[in-house]
């Protein structure tokens, strides 16, 4: 009987040894399980945030979209109009007379303004400049009635805007004039809603004669 004990003892320490690792593996499989879960709904909330996201910013961008293609067919108040193909387009080095101040089109110099959101404090030849409007650009031009705040703010505006060009001219009769090719207004001020009209529906917009023609390596005004 004596040498049953350690013989029972061994066997005892053997199955509590044995029942704890049982308990660590059930222990590790459910943090296992716990981690895998914890996991796949984490990575189910960021795929829901994405396509959330994503699912936003394309609806904003087709309301941006949208927005811009209904300003493009909308006409512009007070907007005067020359028949584009009617405007003369032969390169010239001569002095050229336009029957319109600012010039939206005709005979114009081989080289064309910097009209890649360049904006001048001194005026610029009308013949360089109706090269730029020819390749799609808008021309901003204000005199000395112009607010100047409203200035500044177009300039900055401008300096933003590819294919824009800002520039001063005394002879016009509006205060601020925006002119596209075969295209002009005169607004109110900086604020007028007519002037993002404007840039939307004719910078490189349908009346251009060469659109997507360079507006940078030209002349550089002042």
């Amino acid at each position: 009987m004596a040498t049953k004990a350690p013989q029972n003892a061994d066997n005892s320490r053997q199955a509590r040894i044995a029942e704890m690792r049982r308990a660590e593996q059930a222990r590790d499989r459910r943090n296992k399980i716990v981690a895998i879960s914890v996991t796949v709904l984490v990575l189910a909330g960021l795929g829901g945030f994405a396509a959330y996201y994503v699912n936003d910013k394309a609806e904003e961008k087709a309301a941006v979209k949208a927005a811009a293609e209904k300003m493009r067919k909308a006409p512009i108040t007070a907007e005067k109009s020359w028949d584009a193909k009617k405007l003369g387009r032969n390169h010239v080095t001569t002095p050229v007379t336009y029957p319109m101040k600012p010039p939206v089109g005709g005979d114009h110099n081989p080289v064309w303004m910097n009209c890649n959101g360049d904006v001048y404090t001194k005026a610029v030849p009308d013949v360089n400049a109706v090269h730029s409007l020819e390749h799609g650009a808008v021309w901003i031009t204000y005199n000395d009635k112009a607010p100047k705040a409203d200035v500044e703010k177009l300039a900055a505006k401008v300096k933003k805007t590819p294919y824009t060009f800002m520039s001063p001219d005394q002879d016009q009769a509006g205060a601020i004039m925006l002119s596209a090719w075969g295209k002009q207004v005169t607004v109110d001020g900086a604020g007028d809603a007519r002037v993002d009209a404007f840039l939307t529906k004719y910078v490189t917009g349908p009346q251009t004669p060469e659109p997507g023609a360079p507006c940078t390596n030209g002349l550089a005004g002042q």
